[in-house]
């Protein structure tokens, strides 16, 4: 399975605005074709039901749900914190999130990371201190796996420099989850992503140039 890239949604049910199915398929309209499921907190039953529910919304454009901790809740993607057990179990794709040089080092058999925070987040406050785009960039360069940029990816100008640092996409939470508008906020994110990896083509002299 390919790892995740472009827009990553995160879930956060309590923050959704209108509702966590809302702002997902909102977002999937925007474009957004991963959305890792969190909601760690609920039992396991009614997060699988969470989980068959967003799967549904995916399947109609192609996309992909993780599910975050060892359980993929029915699927086969999931993504770990830094703090689970190494070596991580087995599933067709296996994310972890990193905050550093040593642990993104203790990678064994992980398909990606995540590197945070990029910048401070509300989500969670005083968590850091952020690493900006060149801190980014030094922890991406030294990564045996692709990297999604995390913490405080709320503009097109944190995603370019996000994929300009060498991120294969972000993850965001905030700004999707508490948006009035989750397709257009997911359409103008994606955009940036899709304009930031996107080769520029050399220009074609003109006859009046020539």
């Amino acid at each position: 399975m390919t790892p995740p890239s472009g827009v990553v949604l995160l879930t956060d049910r309590l923050v959704a605005r209108g509702g966590l199915d809302r702002v997902v398929a909102g977002a999937v309209a925007g474009g957004v074709r991963w959305v890792v499921l969190r909601e760690k907190d609920l039992p396991r039953a009614e997060r699988a039901a969470r989980a068959v529910d967003l799967r549904a919304i995916l399947a109609d454009v192609g996309g992909t749900l993780v599910v975050a901790g060892p359980d993929p809740l029915g699927g086969d993607a999931v993504h770990l914190p830094a703090a689970d057990p190494y070596p991580p179990p087995t599933h067709s794709l296996v994310g972890r999130s990193c905050h550093n040089e040593a642990e993104l080092n203790r990678l064994t058999t992980e398909h990606y990371a995540t590197v945070s925070p990029v910048w401070p987040t509300k989500t969670k406050p005083g968590h850091g201190p952020p690493l900006g785009p060149d801190g980014l960039r030094k922890l991406i360069r030294i990564s045996n796996v692709p990297v999604l940029a995390l913490g405080g990816v709320e503009t097109p100008e944190q995603v370019t420099a996000c994929v300009k640092a060498g991120a294969t996409g972000v993850a965001v939470l905030g700004a999707l989850m508490r948006s009035a508008n989750p397709a257009e906020t997911a359409a103008t994110l994606t955009s940036a992503y899709v304009e930031a990896v996107t080769p520029v083509q050399p220009q074609t002299a003109t006859k009046e140039e020539k």
